[in-house]
């Protein structure tokens, strides 16, 4: 007969299955803004001996002071649906439009970086579409290469598969039925919902963190660089899903959205409090032709002085307004 473990101390068994505290400290993962800067090495600091005499945890890098959500020039697919029976999605290139769409956001994205003085620089992440990747390089034309601190090639960041070659008439037939099903939820045959693209995102902005987080941008031997600028150079449904993401914008939020133009910007700035909001930079009057509600508008008011580690707790993700009798919820 085994005698029961003591009420005052764990058995054997528990002993050998439970980890250790410190290993189950090691698990906890970090998954949003809201921890993002936070010191990785308290660890280090609570096995000390002597508190007043253990290092001190180095201060997290600074954090880029824009975000900026870049739409590609006009590709050819923007003037002629036909263009995709002919050629893959991946390779629609810019037309002589784009280009100077592409020219023209660089120089605009250059004279709001100056703004800040001289010490400034940028890193892009692309998609690998052949029309973000021409963006891109027309951007680049704005800019010395001393202020390119890095270019990333983001497969995640490319645009909604609508499937291989498409037929121009069936292409029509998914597009009214999508308006049925619902923009995000409806998936293309052989292709993709904006839900599964809404999935890759959410791993890209996880990476995103991490890269902030560990100092990416800062060239070696140095501890500051000034103010950063991070660019995404993708397509228009993708960088609507990364705002819905990063923002935890609802499903509906979403839907009621709009494309930025070919050549279009937008920008997340940090606010007085270090988190990123879209009304440091546009107006109120921008955002809403973009499509936020007053409650998003509201939300990003708060962001523009709120501190990492806050939450807004009268948002509607995280409030009571879900359950209220006059909410309609399709």
């Amino acid at each position: 007969m085994v005698a029961a473990p003591s009420k005052c101390r764990p058995s054997a068994a528990a002993l050998v299955v439970a980890p250790p505290a410190a290993a189950r400290r090691r698990l906890r993962c970090r998954c949003c803004e809201d921890t993002l800067g936070v010191p990785r090495r308290r660890l280090q600091q609570a096995a000390a001996p002597a508190p007043h005499l253990a290092p001190a945890a180095p201060a997290p890098p600074p954090r880029p002071r824009r975000i900026v959500l870049v739409r590609h020039g006009q590709s050819e697919g923007n003037v002629d649906e036909a263009a995709y029976t002919r050629v893959p999605d991946p390779r629609i290139g810019l037309t002589a439009q784009g280009w100077r769409d592409a020219d023209d956001c660089g120089r605009r994205l250059r004279d709001l970086f100056s703004q800040d003085g001289d010490d400034w620089k940028v890193y892009f992440y692309v998609s690998p579409y052949r029309r973000s990747l021409e963006t891109l390089r027309g951007i680049g034309h704005a800019f010395e290469p001393h202020r390119i601190v890095g270019v990333r090639e983001e497969p995640r960041l490319r645009e909604q598969d609508f499937g291989n070659f498409q037929d121009r008439e069936q292409m029509r037939l998914e597009k009214e039925i999508r308006l049925r099903y619902g923009r995000f939820f409806y998936r293309f045959p052989n292709g993709e919902s904006a839900a599964d693209v809404y999935d890759r995102i959410t791993g890209f902005r996880e990476t995103l963190l991490a890269d902030i987080d560990i100092g990416r941008f800062h060239p070696p031997g140095t501890t500051t660089t000034g103010d950063m600028n991070i660019v995404l150079v993708s397509h228009g449904l993708t960088l609507r899903v990364f705002l819905m993401r990063w923002y935890n914008w609802t499903v509906r939020q979403f839907e009621g959205l709009e494309n930025l133009a070919n050549g279009g910007a937008l920008v997340m700035q940090t606010g007085e409090g270090g988190r990123y909001s879209l009304l440091v930079h546009h107006t109120a009057d921008e955002l809403r032709v973009f499509g936020l509600t007053e409650e998003m508008l509201q939300d990003q008011m708060w962001q523009k002085t709120a501190r990492p580690g806050e939450l807004n707790h009268r948002f509607m993700t995280n409030g009571q307004s879900f359950f209220h009798p006059f909410t309609t919820i399709y």
